[in-house]
């Protein structure tokens, strides 16, 4: 008899996926917050690149090649879902959910790059010397920059929580940071305007240590969702649910992420007799009360052993 066997009650296999009802249309607002936020800081970065080829600002120009890779990132979240959509087959029986996992891994990858990025130009700034020309056009670049990242950043945040995307969400801490930065460099070219001929790359420096710290925030999450980690409250509420089935006296609950998909493993005891279509029902109900305490659930898996069977 395997360890999940219990008398005549066999075990309740891998459920099919619940709280699915709205996945196509999270994928579909997935899109939109990808396509309409790359539209938007395209624009931004080309206006600030443009205008800091003009002038020679340090601060400008990297925040505009930040807000210019911000467009890269977004075509690695887009790859990142369109992938994962693809179906469970033989050789990926558990799907290609994880997909975004890894393009937010990939975004991650492009921050750490900006900020190295902006930590370059700005020391060739200091180092040479030059200060910036063309203060009031490129206060006018930095201002659309700022704008056009704080309603990118807001709108992708938004989806993202609403779906469950921790790539999207990523994103949307990029487009964050990218505000911070833009706003830095709008500093930075203002206080060259009062005299103070150095600040366009101090400016640059502090964008750059902004830009790495959250590359840092950013990496830790993701990493986290590749390694399987998962709130300890997640699987305490699952728990809960699955013990206050009847006919279910003790649980023992795990899970991980696969991009939006939360999956939850369910061991629950159950007395030693009871018949298959007992077990066929407690799965069910495990199902839909694990799926009603933590709404993330994508699947549930529940299997039985007897109540004599517990360590």
């Amino acid at each position: 008899m395997s360890v999940h066997d219990v008398g005549s009650c066999a075990p309740w296999g891998p459920a099919p996926r619940i709280n699915d009802d709205g996945e196509s249309e999270d994928r579909r607002a997935a899109h939109r917050a990808v396509a309409w936020s790359a539209g938007g800081l395209f624009a931004a970065g080309a206006l600030e690149l443009a205008v800091a080829a003009l002038g020679h600002s340090a601060g400008l120009l990297g925040d505009a090649l930040h807000n210019l890779a911000d467009v890269g990132t977004s075509a690695i979240v887009f790859v990142g879902l369109r992938v994962s959509r693809r179906p469970a087959t033989a050789s990926h029986p558990y799907g290609w959910d994880r997909a975004e996992d890894l393009s937010g891994l990939g975004v991650a990858l492009l921050i750490w790059a900006s900020a190295a990025l902006a930590l370059v130009v700005s020391v060739r700034k200091l180092l040479d010397g030059t200060t910036a020309s063309h203060l009031g056009v490129g206060v006018v670049a930095a201002t659309v920059a700022v704008a056009a990242n704080v309603l990118v950043a807001r709108y992708k945040l938004r989806v993202g929580r609403r779906i469950r995307s921790a790539a999207l969400v990523a994103d949307a801490r990029h487009s964050w940071i990218d505000a911070a930065s833009s706003a830095g460099a709008l500093f930075g070219l203002g206080a060259v305007a009062v005299g103070l001929r150095w600040a366009d790359g101090v400016a640059g420096l502090l964008i750059a240590g902004i830009v790495a710290h959250v590359a840092y925030g950013v990496t830790r999450d993701v990493v986290g969702r590749l390694v399987d980690a998962v709130a300890p409250e997640t699987l305490e509420a699952a728990a809960a649910a699955a013990t206050g089935v009847a006919g279910v006296s003790h649980v023992h609950a795990k899970g991980r992420w696969a991009g939006r998909a939360l999956l939850v493993e369910v061991e629950g005891y159950v007395a030693p007799d009871t018949p298959v279509e007992a077990c066929e029902h407690i799965g069910d109900e495990v199902r839909r009360a694990v799926a009603a305490a933590v709404p993330e659930t994508r699947v549930v898996t529940f299997s039985a052993r007897a109540l004599e069977r517990e360590v």
